[in-house]
């Protein structure tokens, strides 16, 4: 029976936290029965009773929640904290909000699992994908980004910022220390690795409902990562590490 970490980078989500705990773990008992799954709630520089909320669900439910701290904020810092910890077979990130819909979570999971996929991404830009309330400015600057990463990188993939993506633990080990990103790039600049090493990705579509208190301030995160993709464009694409551990090679693996 795979295992499977789920990750939920949380800032300051004390109101948002308990009912999206509540959800997932009623979704996971009824739905994810193949896998040995865990939620992880990842707190990144929290300053309200977040961390304590995830303390308390870890220790009433310690075979099904677990929780990290960090001091430092910044969501790429604290999934890659999370996914680099973990020794799950596979492990997954999701919005706190739970803005994408969790009927898509077995199909992303099993993408890898049974799939032959490295990479799972969940995109509100596929066939079949459903988008409830997004305003305007975010679904202009989210296409006119996709477009610039097709534009600079010949890319696939169709939606390189949906908060709902899984990795193999060989992508883990492998792609995660070549990135640099601490922030909300980090999404991109896996993908973009990726798919330009070889690695399989899925589109997985999703029904995705926009948060109208959503924390992300819209320009200044777009901003971050046009100068990632500039990074990537003119520093070059890095090579993913070599995985020593005793295992097939993946796509990704070089001589």
């Amino acid at each position: 029976m795979p295992s499977l970490d789920i990750v939920i980078p949380c800032l300051n989500e004390e109101g948002q936290l308990p009912q999206s705990l509540d959800a997932l773990l009623a979704f996971c008992r009824r739905h994810m029965t193949a896998y040995r799954w865990r939620i992880l709630v990842a707190d990144n520089g929290s300053s309200d009773r977040t961390y304590p909320i995830a303390l308390d669900y870890a220790a009433r439910l310690p075979s099904e929640c677990a929780t990290i701290r960090l001091e430092q904020r910044g969501r790429g810092r604290a999934l890659r904290q999370a996914w680099t910890d973990s020794t799950a077979d596979i492990v997954c990130y999701m919005d706190v909000d739970l803005s994408t819909g969790l009927a898509a979570l077995p199909p992303l999971i099993s993408a890898i699992a049974e799939g032959g996929y490295d990479v799972a991404v969940g995109s509100r830009l596929a066939r079949g994908s459903i988008v409830a309330r997004r305003t305007l400015k975010r679904e202009v600057v989210s296409r006119c980004y996709n477009l610039l990463i097709k534009a600079m990188f010949f890319t696939r993939f169709s939606d390189a910022q949906c908060g709902f993506k899984a990795l193999s633990r060989r992508a883990v080990r492998e792609i995660l220390p070549v990135t640099k990103d601490l922030g909300w790039f980090l999404d991109s600049e896996i993908l973009i690795i990726a798919e330009k090493r070889g690695y399989k990705i899925k589109d997985v579509p999703v029904r995705w409902t926009d948060d109208p208190d959503t924390r992300v301030k819209v320009v200044k995160t777009a901003w971050g990562d046009i100068k990632g993709l500039l990074r990537l464009r003119f520093r070059g694409i890095p090579r993913p590490v070599r995985d020593p551990r005793p295992g097939p090679p993946s796509p990704g693996r070089f001589p």
